[in-house]
């Protein structure tokens, strides 16, 4: 940067636009919806044989494949040649956090399909007749199925991690280039995740809610939610004793008029404190209370999309 010029802040210049932070909520909501899924399946619901879900199990076995796809679409579309985003399929460059993003959401996706055919198996055999061998494959080969299940596991963390490594590799934006970064993303993702399974499960999978499951997840919720907050003081803190350009970008983003407060209002206060302040009030010792559940799930939903839409736009704006 050209020091003559002095703060950069007033040309605004963005070069990753809104559907780029909303493929980076997607892509950590597809992750962190499957990783809840799973979690629910592994130590709460080890033993099924009627193939009768918990609400929260179908919730992310649903959300999960839908949002990476829709995320890739605006991908895709962003990069302005989608005739030619095949090539990012066959040309590697395995020094490139691009590539490694490829490859990992190359398995991840159909894998997360095929998750959601194991669990909506039954649904499956009554709309979907054709896809019934493939279900019925599976089914048989419970040791395979298991095994698609850690790896699948595996790959939401990596895809989670990959959305914040995206940012953290661009070295000309101090808020973007730092290794908490990726641990931001995979956490808040993993909060996101649970809010979106509890807010999709009961309204949309009543008649399979398990209360328990519900308070099970609140519980995690509010521990991510706690471990959140230090990771991103972190995050700050790291900023201010770097110095240099990093600090005057931290000055320059806590003196921004819009995204001062998109950070204190939006991501500190809707999607942090309110969701703290409802699990110590309204659902203290994590009671059943269905109105105040989703509440705290939408709280939580919009905290992360303002936190995505806050490190991409307020990265780019506030540089010196």
């Amino acid at each position: 940067m050209n020091n003559m010029a002095g703060s950069l802040m007033q040309y605004n210049e963005i070069y990753w636009p809104w559907p780029i932070a909303l493929y980076l909520f997607l892509a950590g909501l597809s992750a962190g919806c499957l990783m809840v899924s799973l979690i629910v399946k592994f130590n709460r619901f080890t033993h099924n044989t009627n193939s009768i879900w918990d609400a929260t199990i179908k919730a992310g076995a649903l959300i999960s494949p839908l949002a990476i796809s829709l995320g890739l679409l605006l991908l895709i579309i962003d990069l302005g040649k989608p005739l030619t985003f095949y090539l990012l399929l066959i040309k590697y460059n395995f020094t490139s956090v691009m590539t490694l993003g490829v490859l990992f959401l190359l398995v991840y996706t159909p894998l997360a399909f095929l998750y959601a055919l194991i669990i909506f198996e039954r649904e499956i055999g009554l709309y979907f007749r054709f896809l019934i061998p493939i279900t019925n494959s599976i089914r048989k080969m419970a040791n395979f199925a298991k095994m698609i299940e850690y790896v699948l596991f595996f790959l939401a963390l990596c895809v989670g991690a990959y959305t914040g490594f995206l940012l953290s590799a661009i070295s000309k934006i101090p808020l973007w280039n730092t290794p908490i970064l990726p641990l931001l993303f995979v956490v808040s993702a993993f909060s996101c995740g649970i809010a979106a399974n509890i807010l999709v499960g009961i309204l949309f999978f009543k008649a399979h809610l398990n209360k328990e499951n519900i308070k099970y997840l609140l519980v995690l919720d509010l521990r991510a939610i706690m471990l959140e907050i230090p990771i991103l003081l972190l995050l700050f803190v790291g900023m201010y004793y770097s110095g240099g350009e990093s600090l005057i970008s931290l000055k320059a983003i806590f003196s921004h008029e819009f995204y001062s407060k998109l950070f204190w209002f939006g991501v500190l206060g809707t999607g942090l404190v309110l969701p703290i302040l409802i699990a110590l009030t309204a659902l203290k010792n994590h009671a059943y209370k269905p109105a105040f559940i989703i509440i705290n799930s939408l709280a939580v939903l919009v905290g992360v999309i303002m936190l995505r839409f806050f490190i991409v736009y307020a990265g780019q704006v506030c540089i010196s």
